[in-house]
């Protein structure tokens, strides 16, 4: 009998899934609650089923988390609806506490990480699936093609293919294409060609990806043939086919050769191609598509013939702000400014809000791929620009860090009597505090203050920028104090200031007070409070620091996490470091470099050579950084053999080109050994030969091993490089002390004293047990 009823109830809940009913649903719900079936696995199932379809993800949560027996099925079901919903942590940590797996579960969790732009984690999920020996699915594949495409991985990408073949699915319609993309991504036209001549029926997807792969080769008039052939093929033409095909009409450097779609005359137009998709985009009713037709807009702008754009637009039977912007950049490409600026009037008066893109193509149409210099003469054929204008020719400027000419286009500004926003004032003070420019800083402070911008907060925050880069610290205190009312990018601001003038203490003075007016901080606020403590090399301040980052939630945080391991580890405490590195539930490359640079500078080398060692393994991509750190920790622990090795293998194996500290790292390592003749050989064979910082290493390693020959050299170069640095005389006055070469000893130093070099004074630091006042 019961078995009956949880067969009805389980129909009428595919009934509520099918029709995504979600209050019949429910009631079903509590009638199974009520009557005692929350134990048949299989109508919790459905349950979870349901609540998903519904987007009620919690519910299907909470199911699931009731559940007295689970299955694998049940697990999926939570599974794909924490994907659905993008919930990729939670998700994540379903997937690691599975009791088992089947393809499904990596399915799900591929998928969902390649749809969310985390194309790494699908890989490194994908290669644990077939380590774990489960054979990929269509679905599988056609994932994780896409996110070969996305990382342009092209020998993952081949390996996949070639595996594909293997179990016999690179002729399926989702695989195929798939791969197609991919191929067309990495450039590889031929591959995608031969791909596509293997297909048995390929459909719009596949020609569509087709004609995109040729055309972004240049080879615009073989993509235009592929459309051709479609049409032939009586494939289903939709509207993204017919934009796509426009967007190859709309490419420039096309030869246009003879066939029955295309005109013979070469002196033809390319707009010729444009024009006759466009006949078929309205034989085939799809004129009212608003994506389309800004794909014509965008065809006819590109090929100069603003004509027929005006046509298409004032005939569209809806807007966008996409729209106007394919308007503005066509008439700005024919230089055309009065009707660029019309336009813009319009566009705001027909209540379509103009964004960045409006901005930049009002400038020039170039300035989209970062002209700024175009966009410049753009901008001054203009004949009244707006606030906006000007604003978005500085930014243009800043963004491309040519502070310079942002501030000569500001002053320019003021002559002509253009009054400032606040918007204006932030991007100027961001280009002064980038030059370290402090007049330039305080004249505009003065223009903040003549624009009644005094108690702006973004104005205020990119005063105390300027200020703290430029070394005055005491003037941005006294603009923060000065704020009537301060929000948290204010606080972070003076606390990033105070950190970068190597004021720690008085940085964690203002976290403290800030916290006390109760002004909640950032992942910002605590990453920085952190890089203050471990420059005070202060595990009391830190350890409180930490407690209220527990408090406030963001331990998980992945950069407040790489803060705090960087903090523990330059207090000494790597334990500490490594056991929350543990913990933390997300890691990324600084991460990983930060607990590896730890364990370097306390003289782990072996611990920070297996971690990097599991940092490989796990799929993570180590950066210049991460090579800095591992070859210090073999420099310092003598690891000399791991760390010829692992230098050999950053171009080869990982792409990273070595660099100076790279060098340093290698020649202090080879130092430290002895091996003075491998170190010569790499010194003369690197680009960094006139760099101080690779003879003071050589030399201060010759003073261990007491290599007088090289020491000299070492020392001659440093003469030559920096006669007023007094390391090399002090390096070489200890090997000549230690060798009791007195007479040696008094020509160094009198050397020392004609060319007026004074050694610098060294100093200790000694944390109390009690805390500064500051602290109580």
């Amino acid at each position: 009998m019961q078995k009956k009823t949880s067969e009805c109830i389980a129909n009428l809940l595919q009934a509520c899934i099918d029709k995504k009913s979600h209050l019949a649903g429910k009631l079903l719900h509590g009638h199974i609650f009520r009557n005692g079936l929350f134990s048949d696995t299989f109508l919790c199932n459905r349950l979870i089923e349901f609540y998903s379809k519904c987007n009620n993800t919690n519910s299907a949560q909470h199911v699931f988390d009731k559940m007295p027996q689970k299955n694998i099925y049940s697990w999926n079901a939570i599974l794909s609806a924490q994907c659905k919903v993008q919930n990729l942590e939670l998700a994540h940590k379903l997937f690691d506490a599975m009791p088992e797996r089947n393809v499904v579960s990596c399915n799900n969790v591929i998928s969902a990480l390649v749809r969310n732009g985390l194309e790494e984690k699908a890989l490194f999920v994908y290669y644990e699936m077939i380590k774990e020996g489960f054979v990929p699915t269509h679905f599988t594949l056609a994932s994780v093609f896409s996110a070969c495409a996305a990382l342009l991985d092209v020998e993952c990408g081949r390996m996949c293919h070639g595996l594909a073949i293997k179990i016999g699915l690179d002729k399926n319609m989702y695989v195929a294409n798939a791969l197609l993309c991919a191929y067309a991504k990495f450039g590889w036209t031929k591959n995608a060609v031969r791909v596509f001549e293997e297909m048995p029926e390929p459909n719009a997807v596949t020609f569509t990806a087709m004609m995109g792969g040729l055309a972004q080769t240049d080879r615009v008039v073989e993509a235009l043939a592929m459309f051709r052939l479609m049409c032939r093929k009586g494939i289903s033409i939709d509207s993204v086919s017919l934009s796509s095909v426009l967007g190859v009409c709309a490419r420039e450097g096309s030869g246009v050769e003879s066939d029955d779609f295309v005109q013979s005359d070469k002196s033809l137009s390319r707009n010729v191609h444009g024009q006759q998709v466009h006949c078929l985009t309205i034989k085939l009713g799809f004129a009212v598509d608003l994506h389309l037709s800004n794909s014509l807009l965008d065809m006819y702008a590109k090929n100069g013939d603003m004509d027929s754009a005006e046509v298409i637009f004032a005939n569209l039977p809806e807007m966008s702000v996409v729209s106007w912007n394919v308007m503005i950049a066509g008439y700005g490409q024919k230089n055309q400014s009065e009707k660029a600026i019309e336009c813009l009037e319009r566009m705001k008066t027909c209540g379509f809000e103009p964004d960045e893109v409006t901005h930049i193509n009002m400038l020039a149409a170039c300035v989209r791929s970062g002209d700024v210099e175009t966009g410049r003469e753009m901008f001054d054929s203009m004949l009244n620009p707006t606030v906006s204008s000007w604003n978005a020719m500085l930014s243009g400027y800043s963004q491309n860090e040519n502070h310079k000419e942002a501030i000569k286009l500001f002053r320019e500004m003021q002559f002509q009597g253009v009054q400032p926003d606040r918007t204006t004032l932030a991007i100027i003070l961001s280009s002064c505090a980038a030059m370290g420019f402090l007049e330039a800083g305080k004249q505009v402070h003065a223009a903040s203050l003549k624009a009644s911008f005094p108690v702006d907060k973004y104005v205020a925050s990119g005063l105390i920028g300027v200020y703290s880069k430029c070394q005055k610290a005491e003037l941005a205190e006294r603009v923060f104090h000065k704020m009537p009312e301060l929000d948290i990018v204010c606080w972070n601001s003076i606390i990033a200031g105070l950190s970068l003038n190597s004021l720690d203490g008085e940085a964690f003075m203002f976290f403290r007070q800030m916290r006390q007016k109760e002004m909640y901080p950032t992942q910002f606020s605590c990453a920085t409070v952190l890089s203050a403590c471990a420059k005070l090399s202060s595990s009391f301040q830190g350890r409180q620091v930490h407690a209220q980052i527990e408090k406030d939630g963001y331990v998980n945080d992945i950069f407040v996490g790489s803060a705090l391991i960087d903090m523990y580890c330059k207090c000494g405490d790597v334990d500490q470091a490594r056991q929350f590195f543990d913990m933390m539930p997300g890691k990324n490359t600084v991460t990983w470099n930060e607990m590896i640079h730890g364990y370097a500078q306390n003289g782990y080398g072996n611990e920070a050579a297996c971690l990097y060692k599991d940092m490989i393994a796990l799929g993570f991509k180590p950066d210049g950084i991460t090579f800095v750190a591992i070859l210090t920790a073999c420099s310092h622990s003598g690891l000399v053999d791991a760390g010829i090795e692992i230098f050999n293998s950053m171009q080869q194996e990982h792409g990273v080109e070595p660099v100076l500290d790279h060098y340093t790292c290698m020649i202090d390592c080879l130092g430290r050994a002895g091996r003075f003749h491998e170190a010569e050989v790499l010194i003369d064979e690197m680009p960094y030969k006139d760099d101080p910082v690779v003879w003071e290493v050589l030399l201060s390693s010759c003073r261990v091993h007491a290599n007088m020959r090289l020491a000299k050299r070492a020392a001659e170069e440093l003469f030559r490089l920096d006669p007023k640095n007094s390391a090399p005389y002090s390096l070489l006055a200890n090997i000549y002390s230690s060798l009791g070469r007195w007479d040696d000893l008094r020509n160094i130093r009198e050397q020392m004293s004609e060319n007026h070099v004074v050694k610098d004074p060294a100093c200790s630091w000694v944390e109390y047990k009690n805390p500064m006042p500051w602290l109580l």
